[in-house]
């Protein structure tokens, strides 16, 4: 048998009693428990597969994508500030997105701050956008 995710297993378990009920069925404690699976299966909007999920209002993910919108994009900082993240959880909230939904997030500029030896001083930072999100320049 190859891979079954839960709800097909579900659904191939309650098909299965369907046929073959026993015969005190209505006593039996395991009939209340496929009343209640085939209740929980029914009401279960299903999706189709592959298909990107849309984000649950007010949710960090919703915050996120509404900041990578913006025309002026968004840093690393900023996004770790709204959500109260940490600096390495956005980068790999960026890296997650593109990986489970195809969602690309670009860099939109990058600012260096250039110390006495010519490295990169503290205070530089990278802006982020969505991939074909608006921009002014």
């Amino acid at each position: 048998m190859g891979s079954v995710n839960l709800r097909e297993a579900a659904e191939r378990l309650l098909a299965a009693w369907e046929e073959t009920p026993p015969p005190n069925a209505s006593q039996d404690p395991i009939t209340r428990a496929m009343d209640m699976l085939r209740s929980a299966l029914s009401r279960r909007a299903t999706r189709a597969t592959g298909a990107p999920r849309k984000p649950r209002e007010g949710t960090k993910q919703e915050v996120v994508l509404a900041m990578l919108r913006r025309p002026e994009g968004a840093t690393v900082a900023q996004i770790a500030e709204a959500t109260g993240w940490a600096q390495h959880t956005v980068r790999g909230f960026f890296a997650g997105l593109k990986k489970r939904q195809g969602i690309t997030v670009e860099i939109a500029e990058r600012i260096r701050q250039v110390g006495p030896n010519k490295q990169g001083a503290k205070g530089s930072y990278t802006v982020y956008r969505l991939c074909g999100a608006p921009h002014n320049r």
